[in-house]
């Protein structure tokens, strides 16, 4: 499966990507919105040549027919939010129900948390974990397996971002600092005694988070903060996605990807960068593999191997699904992570102050990396320890997952059985391991 797009970098257009104005995602919903008529002849002929009734369902050209008619369908439609799927986990050897509640609510950002419904009491306690998803085109529900493997063992919370055409002009905007003020105000809501992990792109705005809040003395830092995949410092290693925006610059990307959102959205007239544009620029990566993927679902419609065409299913309902970023945090964004590399500079500022990551002292730190990343290369994570220069030796841990790409570092069966026990490990260990450094006089 194309899975190498997932996560890191707010995703960048790919080259020749023409210039994007205001009635361009006008003409894109009325396009959209023509070939409705089509997707609804489409969705009648499958009914027909999948009766059972109808003699040519059991032809190898009625098969066909109704095969190419779910393709259509399926490539023209557009993708809502996915459910998350999570009804219940298992607890110390018991089925447990799960109910997905939010405890906290902003114009971009909700927080989840999900609430495991114990019948018995725990033996002892199981580490708190504030799980910051990545918003970078993707809703969090990407991270479903990454919940999945913590729930066993972990008291799970998600940051569920919000899609910028839902939100109201009138809500203001929301751009890096912002982010930043969302995950200090959350550690806030959660109390202390917490465990945060950023997968990908939100290591930088987490990092900047701690930071601010080690400088302040801020009571509600973390125990322990995880950074995976995650684009620290870009100059190591460089990517094709890190090179390109260091090639365009900021100017390129505000001229040729910023549009507004057209009516009857409710975000109309908010600045953003598009899902639909995003998802072209996912697919254009890897475009051989994507048309291969849906010709093999052809043949597996026609077939009949159910099986493999649920698992094509489950993997484009969550892929093609997109968001909108607004316009400032994307352009923020890739301007301080991308192109002037502020934060592992020492250049990075929130709301005009400057981020000093080596105020950290309380927070132990574990940085993974997957051997195969295509999307934030080896090292790029790695580079926070050496920012986080004040943390003792004995409260760091840096792991590299072998043969994985960027998706594996966060998902996948070696996340499972490999990289999450690391990490609960390292956890427990922030946790008993009470640090003795005190801040420096000023």
């Amino acid at each position: 499966m194309p899975i190498g797009e997932f996560g890191g970098a707010p995703p960048l257009v790919a080259e020749g990507s023409p210039a994007l104005t205001t009635p361009m995602y006008w003409m894109y919903e009325m396009a959209h919105a023509s070939l409705n008529p089509a997707r609804a002849v489409t969705d009648a002929t499958k009914i027909l040549f999948q009766n059972p009734l109808n003699p040519w369902s059991h032809t190898e050209f009625g098969k066909s027919i109704a095969a190419g008619c779910e393709v259509f369908e399926r490539t023209t439609r557009r993708y809502g939010k996915p459910e998350w799927g999570l009804d219940d986990t298992e607890v110390n050897g018991i089925r447990t129900p799960i109910e997905i509640r939010s405890i906290w609510e902003k114009p971009f950002c909700r927080l989840l948390h999900f609430d495991r419904k114990l019948t018995r009491p725990l033996r002892s306690s199981q580490p708190r974990v504030l799980i910051v998803a990545p918003m970078s085109g993707h809703y969090a529900t990407l991270l479903r397996g990454t919940v999945e493997a913590f729930l066993p063992t972990h008291e799970v919370y998600i940051t569920d971002w919000a899609d910028a055409r839902m939100v109201p002009l009138t809500e203001g905007r929301f751009d890096l600092d912002d982010y930043v003020d969302y995950v200090i105000e959350m550690l806030h809501l959660l109390g202390g005694n917490m465990h945060v992990i950023a997968v990908c792109q939100p290591s930088v705005p987490v990092v900047a988070a701690v930071s601010v809040m080690e400088a302040e003395r801020d009571p509600f830092v973390p125990l322990s903060m995880t950074l995976m995949g995650g684009p620290i410092d870009t100059r190591r290693n460089p990517t094709a996605v890190n090179n390109l925006a260091q090639e365009r610059g900021i100017g390129w990307f505000r001229a040729h990807v910023i549009t507004k959102v057209p009516f009857p959205h409710p975000g109309v007239m908010r600045d953003v960068y598009p899902g639909f544009l995003q998802l072209n620029g996912f697919i254009s990566m890897n475009f051989d593999r994507h048309m291969d993927a849906h010709k093999n679902l052809f043949k597996d419609l026609v077939k009949g191997d159910g099986d493999m065409a649920d698992k094509h299913r489950d993997f484009y309902d969550e892929y093609l699904a997109v968001m909108d970023l607004t316009a400032e945090y994307y352009l923020q964004t890739v301007d301080t992570v991308f192109v002037k590399h502020a934060l592992p500079k020492g250049e990075m500022t929130h709301r005009g102050k400057l981020v000093d990551p080596s105020k950290v002292t309380r927070v132990a730190l574990m940085t993974v990396e997957g051997e195969n990343d295509d999307i934030s290369g080896l090292g790029q994570t790695e580079a926070t320890h050496a920012l986080c220069s004040s943390i003792p030796d004995h409260r760091r841990v840096h792991y590299v997952q072998k043969g994985v790409g960027h998706y594996g570092v966060f998902n996948g069966s070696r996340f499972k059985s490999e990289i999450v026990p690391r990490i609960s490990d390292f956890m427990t260990s922030a946790a008993n391991v009470k640090p003795k450094l005190a801040f420096a006089a000023e």
